[in-house]
């Protein structure tokens, strides 16, 4: 058995103590580092894999069928090309022993920041830092030295620099640890900051992806798998004699008509997400930056794959019948996660409003693109 799969059955026994703790622990983060979730956004030239970004959407893909907020801690994986950002020498340090670094950020609200002498004194509160509790580094977002479009800076912290707020108490996405982070007055120099987004040091295809619409896609995805969980169960489900003693469900024609259609939105979505994602990859990898119009396209297939998944959740939920408001039933599970994954700030429905003005030629609202 491979570190992957050996990953996937650590995740399958201990999703439920995720959510009671609401974290995934630092033994099963280890677990993730021995699969290569973590190397998988570092740069060669650091022993990193920079995996083309639909090789790594695809594992949490995978994960998220089998736990969603496994699926979403594995999903910074992909933060290490924020890092990429950073001066050669910081990184140098940052991987000096070895490329299976876990990076964490809580980056709004951003925080003033006071100048010092070659850096800056950090005080404030930040909210949602998944994985914050597994992480090697933190990082949260200030007000100091913004680049000309006006983007904040991230400054990078080691854990003793920090303290964990524990108030993650939501509906769904339990065992992410989306935390707040505490800093009070650590000074972190100016090598050890970047411009999330911005230009990076390294020169790579995935460092030529666009940086931001990749980040929307790898939570994204986590719904997706969550969606093929639900469906797969759903799928299983029908062929079984309910309480009352009714014919088998997938005997009606309303419950296959259901499933085939949930199957179509499903795949639908997941075709085109995985078809511009191969598309900008053939782009950047040639050596081009992607295109506007293809950053655009990113965002748009990220949140329709989300809205889509959630949307095939909720068919899925249903069909499952009362069964599956119990809280032995997966469905429960299954819907209370994918609802999150939409309500991300980069998976709105307002990213269709931002699509929808590149399409038409538009200038689309500030920091869309």
């Amino acid at each position: 058995m491979g570190h992957f799969e050996r990953m996937l059955e650590v995740v399958a026994e201990r999703r439920a103590e995720f959510e009671e703790k609401r974290h995934v622990p630092s033994d099963v983060i280890a677990e993730f580092k021995q699969a290569g979730i973590y190397r998988a956004g570092v740069p060669q030239r650091f022993g990193g894999d920079a995996l083309p970004p639909a090789e790594f959407l695809r594992l949490v893909e995978r994960v998220s069928k089998v736990d969603g907020s496994a699926g979403w801690v594995a999903s910074f994986g992909s933060s290490a090309i924020y890092l990429a950002a950073l001066p050669l020498d910081t990184q140098a340090e940052v991987y000096a022993d070895g490329p299976d670094v876990a990076f964490a950020g809580g980056l709004f609200p951003v925080q003033p920041a006071e100048a010092v002498d070659g850096g800056y004194r950090i005080s404030g509160r930040w909210k949602f830092a998944s994985g914050c509790k597994g992480a090697d580094l933190l990082g949260v977002g200030i007000k100091a030295g913004e680049d000309k479009a006006g983007r904040p800076l991230t400054a990078v912290l080691r854990p003793d620099q920090v303290e964990i707020a524990e108030n993650w108490e939501v509906i769904g996405l339990r065992g992410t640890g989306s935390h707040d982070l505490v800093v009070d007055g650590a000074v972190v120099p100016r090598d050890w900051t970047f411009v999330r987004g911005g230009q990076p040091t390294v020169d790579e295809p995935l460092y030529r992806y666009p940086a931001v619409p990749y980040a929307s896609q790898v939570l994204a995805v986590v719904g997706l798998g969550v969606a093929r969980a639900a469906l797969d169960h759903a799928i299983d489900q029908g062929g079984r004699s309910g309480y009352t003693g009714a014919p088998r469900p997938a005997e009606r024609a309303t419950y296959r008509i259901a499933v085939g259609r949930a199957e179509a939105q499903l795949r639908s979505a997941r075709a085109f997400f995985y078809e511009i994602t191969e598309e900008v990859w053939t782009t950047v990898e040639a050596g081009d930056a992607a295109a506007p119009e293809q950053a655009s396209l990113l965002r748009l297939a990220s949140t329709h794959l989300a809205k889509t998944s959630f949307e095939v959740v909720r068919a899925a939920y249903q069909l499952a019948g009362i069964a599956a408001i119990t809280d032995g039933s997966p469905m429960q599970r299954y819907l209370r996660d994918a609802s999150v994954v939409p309500q991300h700030a980069f998976l709105q429905e307002g990213m269709y409003d931002g699509a929808g003005a590149v399409l038409t030629g538009v200038q689309p609202f500030p920091g869309y693109l």
